[in-house]
């Protein structure tokens, strides 16, 4: 029982990924619109704040100092911090190089956790199957484009981005027992407001009304602020929570796949017959890990 228990948090995990994967293209859309990426983080993740009210309404802070802290840490970390070095590592270094250094946030969750948590240690054949997962994650951000251009600052910014997530990771994992998912990620979209306020020191908020009456504005924003933040964390973190952080976090594997698809839906990017072969292993790859890891 408690195998078919587990699919809907499954489920959770892959419609927050493929959600995710998605984003790519309404934030292209919003940038092309003349909004920047400190614009649009700060207007969904307040978006996201006010649709979360209401499902954590009464309480204000976490029940100890230290837990505060904690959620300070997954607002910066899934965040603020988070947002901002993956879009400045985009001025720096092609997209392919961020997307792919960015997607290895489970390798580094994995690795994390196996050092701190004997119950998330990968088995041989998991560990196998996440590799081929990767592999082909690779294929697909590549897209038929083998040769990659180093940026040292660039790539190390994207770097950071991903152990940014496997931050979050870990902390999430430390509060999930104690409090609502709800209840976290208004926290974690409280926090990550918060931290983002100091870059418009630097580069201030010029949103017009214009520009928010536009359709194409105004409707990605409602997908990015109320699901793909509002609704996907508050399911990613219940999903992490429930499946375990390494389990969950494998199916980032998948966001380059539904970006790939979406790309091409509603912008005409090619795909190559080297990006459907990774999108093959990493669906091999992630069926492999999850059913050998419940042998295990």
């Amino acid at each position: 029982m408690k195998r078919y228990s587990e699919y809907r948090y499954h489920l959770a995990a892959l419609f927050t990924v493929c959600v995710w994967g998605a984003t790519f293209v309404s934030t292209k859309a919003l940038i092309a619109a003349g909004l920047t990426p400190e614009e649009i983080f700060f207007i969904r993740f307040v978006m996201a704040y006010l649709g979360m009210i209401p499902f954590a309404p009464r309480r204000l802070l976490a029940d100890s100092l230290r837990d505060e802290g904690r959620m300070l840490a997954a607002g910066i970390s899934g965040g603020s911090l988070y947002f901002l070095l993956e879009n400045v590592a985009l001025e720096y270094a092609p997209a392919s190089n961020v997307s792919l250094i960015v997607c290895t946030a489970p390798v580094w969750t994995a690795l994390a956790l196996g050092l701190t948590d004997r119950s998330e240690r990968m088995t041989r054949r998991q560990a196998g199957g996440a590799a081929l997962a990767a592999a082909g994650m690779a294929l697909v951000v590549l897209n038929g484009r083998f040769i990659l251009h180093l940026s040292p600052k660039g790539d190390l910014l994207a770097l950071a981005a991903a152990l940014m997530w496997m931050v979050y990771s870990l902390v999430i994992k430390r509060l999930g027992n104690r409090y609502s998912a709800a209840f976290i990620a208004r926290k974690v979209f409280f926090y990550g407001i918060l931290t983002i306020l100091p870059v418009f020191l630097l580069r201030l908020f010029d949103v017009s009304a214009a520009q928010l009456a536009q359709p194409v504005v105004w409707g990605n924003l409602l997908f990015l602020g109320i699901v793909a933040s509002g609704i996907c964390y508050a399911l990613w973190n219940v999903a992490m929570l429930r499946l375990g952080a390494v389990r969950a976090t494998n199916y980032i594997y998948i966001n380059p796949l539904v970006t790939m698809l979406t790309a091409a839906l509603c912008i005409g990017e090619r795909i190559t017959l080297a990006a459907m072969a990774g999108a093959a292993m990493i669906l091999y790859g992630m069926w492999r890990a999850e059913r050998t890891g419940k042998r295990s």
